[in-house]
């Protein structure tokens, strides 16, 4: 009996470490589950401009020095997982990802521009919320399970 909770002891503390960034002066595991839609919930994030939004998201993360561990276009709205080192706040993540990808996808897309009122993408809103070890499985799939249902 006692083999068999050394065994989870053991596991639970490997899924403990395996989330654990280490920085040259910190050890961290900080991620946010951060949701926008666009303005006035326009039904703008399909096909190509979907294609090129996962892409400025992508491309931004990695320039701006954060991780993007999921994300899920709809419609409407974006679902991004993300994880950064603790100086970073997450109003810059947002900031970054809604103002590089809106400039981008505006700029890609002439006819987004016509579409959307007065030129905006985003609907200044943002839902932010921090993750823990124990919720990011569940938040992981609750986000890629968006389309589903």
């Amino acid at each position: 009996m006692s083999n068999s909770i050394d065994l989870i002891v053991v596991t639970a503390c490997t899924i403990c470490m395996s989330s654990l960034v280490h920085g040259r002066t910190v050890v961290y595991n900080v991620n946010y589950h951060i949701v926008w839609s666009t303005k006035y919930r326009r039904d703008v994030l399909t096909g190509d401009i979907e294609a090129a939004l996962r892409e400025v998201i992508a491309e931004t993360a990695v320039e701006k020095g954060f991780i993007i561990k999921s994300i899920e276009v709809m419609p409407d709205h974006v679902h991004v997982f993300a994880s950064a080192h603790p100086k970073i706040a997450p109003s810059y993540m947002i900031k970054m990802l809604k103002a590089v990808s809106g400039r981008k996808l505006l700029l890609a897309f002439p006819a987004l521009r016509k579409t959307m009122y007065r030129g905006h993408l985003w609907n200044p809103s943002t839902y932010v919320e921090t993750i823990g070890r124990i919720s990011e499985d569940t938040i992981r799939r609750y986000i890629e399970d968006q389309k589903k249902g």
